[in-house]
């Protein structure tokens, strides 16, 4: 007989007891992955319920929704293209007029405040980060707007050569409000927003970085430019797409402010509406099937406005991360 026929049988492997904590895991696994379904299925159904409650206008005007500007509801005619540009118009004026205030506050913040002033002027920004619309709404219609045209607008209108381009930018009623003073409501609305947020991604640099920049002889300007604001690009690109994405829709503040005219805005001076102004103020109003269909159009246009603005800050921080 051989060695191993005459060998003792191995013992049986023994089972291994299951981690502490298994059964936890996997009802915590299964969560993650019922919260993030349900994300998902909530946003398909939000897109259904827009195409289905939208569609008898789609199906009725189809691509002239979108490329013209009348806005009947007594002849059940209605063209979105007025509420689209001035969505764009007063989105893009307030970025382009928050955005370097918001870095000059994130920058002052990080790099120049005085230590015992950098909490509470920190806080003065999260607190106005936390202000609600309608106050931002109600201010600007009974404080701004009067001050605005009387200080601002009349003056430039009246300084304004007939014919002249300074003209037909400041066309309009001196009344305060419109096209521009919308686009001011909504940049002082996102500012904090944006300079809350880039303040707490600048913080995130390490010590060691900026006092490497600082021991080779560069200035304040050069720090923030070439060493600090290069290393949270990615996350700055977010933030200002956020700030976009809030600007485009915003309701009662610029509900309040912006004149809500359906036509195209003749001038930055002129009164408009946004996509999200002129459903606040006809929703409750809608009296037939086709004007309630216009509406819900143009909260699906809204929302694709939106994803395509969300689906641009993504390509650009891929393009950010390739270059990286």
């Amino acid at each position: 007989m051989t060695d191993l026929a005459l060998s003792p049988s191995a013992p049986p492997p023994r089972r291994r007891a299951a981690p502490r904590g298994a059964a936890i895991a996997r009802v915590f696994e299964g969560l993650c992955f019922a919260a993030a379904t349900f994300l998902l299925a909530a946003l398909s159904g939000l897109l259904i319920s827009l195409l289905i409650g939208g569609w008898p206008a789609i199906r009725k005007f189809g691509f002239g929704f979108l490329t013209t500007a009348t806005w009947n509801p007594v002849t059940d005619v209605y063209g979105a293209a007025g509420p689209i540009v001035g969505t764009l118009v007063t989105a893009t004026l307030a970025l382009v007029v928050s955005l370097p205030i918001a870095c000059g506050v994130a920058f002052f913040l990080t790099e120049l405040c005085p230590a015992p002033l950098r909490r509470p002027i920190g806080t003065a920004v999260e607190l106005l980060a936390g202000v609600p619309s309608i106050v931002y709404g109600m201010w600007g219609l009974f404080v701004f707007a009067p001050a605005f045209s009387k200080y601002v607008q009349l003056p430039m209108m009246m300084a304004a050569k007939p014919g002249s381009l300074l003209e037909k930018l400041t066309m309009g009623v001196p009344n305060g409000s419109g096209i521009f003073s919308a686009s001011m409501i909504l940049a002082i609305m996102i500012l904090p927003f944006m300079a809350a947020t880039l303040r707490e991604l600048l913080m995130t640099v390490p010590a060691g970085v900026r006092e490497s920049a600082y021991g080779l002889g560069a200035t304040t300007a050069e720090v923030v430019t070439s060493v600090t604001l290069p290393y949270v690009r990615t996350g700055a690109i977010g933030a200002v797409m956020l700030g976009l994405g809030r600007a485009l829709g915003e309701t009662m503040a610029v509900t309040f402010i912006i004149g809500n005219s359906h036509g195209f805005p003749a001038s930055i001076f002129d009164s408009g509406s946004t996509i999200a102004s002129t459903i606040a103020n006809e929703f409750t109003e809608a009296s037939t099937p086709m004007h309630t269909a216009a509406l819900i159009a143009l909260g699906l246009v809204l929302f694709v406005i939106t994803f395509m603005v969300l689906g641009l800050a993504r390509l650009m921080l891929r393009t950010q991360e390739a270059r990286s």
